[in-house]
């Protein structure tokens, strides 16, 4: 079932929470484009809104009117969003918010102490349930200045401290090991926040001036094109356009390893949108081969493993991924639902304590897919369906709302 066509899709979902968020933070009208559409972003528009920001829609414009917070009159829900959780924990708690965090029984089980730490290290007063959700944050403490060296490659660690900085007006030196995607400091300083990156460190001064308001076009999610590209360069025949997609640097390592992997890719079009850089990109069938995938790679990469793990089971050789625990820490533990899915279409897949091993080309045999309740798991083997001439049946499909609810009907475009 070859892939062809041209399609544009929705926002970005991890640019599309941090300018919900930045908005929030200026006084007067920003205006937000092609806000993403899932479930997660949503969250954070409702907790946003339970914490007295006015919102409206006019089109497909969203419009944030910044300022007038107060304690939420109720529990914070944050669904299935951990972006939502840990990067509103940071903004609530430079805010000097009293506010309690909760989310959906998947959410309660990711690890909240990676940033529950760091923010107590401000001053903050924030306590989890044994280092997980449900958090509880008292506007007890005056924060400080502070200078942190991240342990794991985590955006969302880094923008919720960013984030309590902006808002309690305090300087933040962050140190990472590992470079992880951008937004919030390239969002920052497009509108005119003090901020600066040397290498692998990033400095956000306090008092910065003139701030903008918030004006942005966000661009199509490149971890959603991770399907349909995925499966332009698999299925024999396919050859497909998609129009407007970040090409953030961060957010490359999915179609670095593609081309590794001799994947046909054409990037067109390059430009800059508010300060990230947008393409229209073409994928068109080409024989693939296994690569590995190391430690170092994973943090370009990480949400994007799912569908490369099936586009590896049409690959001449093995794949090796390593360096990926993080991925036990997701929606679902991506590294067991992964491998237990592609042994029940029949591909040699072995898991490991940090990932696992794919040996291709297999033949894929059309099976019930467990999702886990995750999003990637649930679209990656609807994509390793086509490859085996039709559809899986997955179970509890509807997941997939969390962050691309068009998903199959995008799909249903362009399949030919």
């Amino acid at each position: 079932m070859p892939i062809r066509g041209s399609i544009t899709l929705p926002g970005d979902k991890s640019i599309s929470h941090r300018a919900l968020l930045i908005s929030s933070l200026i006084p007067g009208k920003n205006l937000i484009k092609n806000l993403a559409t899932g479930e997660d972003v949503h969250q954070t528009l409702k907790c946003l809104n339970n914490i007295g920001i006015q919102t409206s829609q006019s089109d497909n414009i969203l419009i944030v009117n910044g300022g007038g917070f107060k304690d939420p009159p109720k529990t914070l829900f944050c669904g299935n969003s951990g972006t939502t959780m840990r990067l509103l924990s940071g903004l609530l708690i430079g805010l000097n918010i009293n506010a309690k965090l909760t989310g959906d029984a998947s959410l309660l089980k990711r690890p909240m102490d990676r940033i529950i730490n760091p923010l107590l290290n401000m001053g903050a007063n924030i306590v989890g349930n044994d280092n997980y959700a449900p958090i509880v944050i008292k506007a007890e403490n005056a924060l400080k200045n502070i200078e942190y060296t991240m342990d794991i490659a985590s955006a969302q660690v880094k923008s919720a401290l960013l984030l309590a900085g902006i808002a309690a007006n305090k300087k933040i030196i962050i140190h990472e090991k590992y470079i992880t995607r951008d937004h919030t400091e390239i969002m920052l300083d497009d509108i005119g926040y003090n901020v600066n990156k040397m290498d692998n460190t990033i400095i956000l001064e306090p008092h910065s001036k003139h701030i903008k308001n918030i004006n942005i076009d966000i661009p199509g999610d490149i971890s959603s094109a991770s399907f349909f590209i995925g499966a332009a360069c698999m299925i024999p025949n396919s050859d497909l356009r998609i129009n407007n997609v970040l090409i953030n640097e961060t957010r490359m390592g999915f179609i670095n390893m593609l081309r590794k992997m001799g994947a046909g890719i054409i990037i067109h079009n390059k430009r800059y949108v508010n300060g990230e850089r947008v393409a229209d990109i073409q994928t068109y069938y080409k024989p693939l081969y296994g690569i590995n995938i190391n430690k170092e790679d994973i943090p370009s990469v990480i949400d994007e493993l799912p569908i490369l793990s099936v586009i590896a089971t049409q690959a001449e050789g093995m794949t090796i991924i390593s360096g990926a625990e993080e991925l036990r820490y997701k929606e679902s533990n991506r590294i067991e639902s992964i491998v237990f899915n592609l042994k029940n279409m029949g591909v040699k897949a072995i898991e490991k304590k940090d990932g696992f091993i794919i040996e291709g080309p297999s033949i894929l045999n059309k099976t019930l897919i467990k999702s886990y309740d995750d999003h990637r798991i649930a679209m990656s083997f609807v994509i390793a369906g086509l490859s085996s001439g039709g559809y899986n049946d997955i179970d509890n499909i509807e997941c997939v709302n969390s962050s691309y609810p068009e998903f199959i009907a995008t799909l249903k475009k362009i399949i030919r």
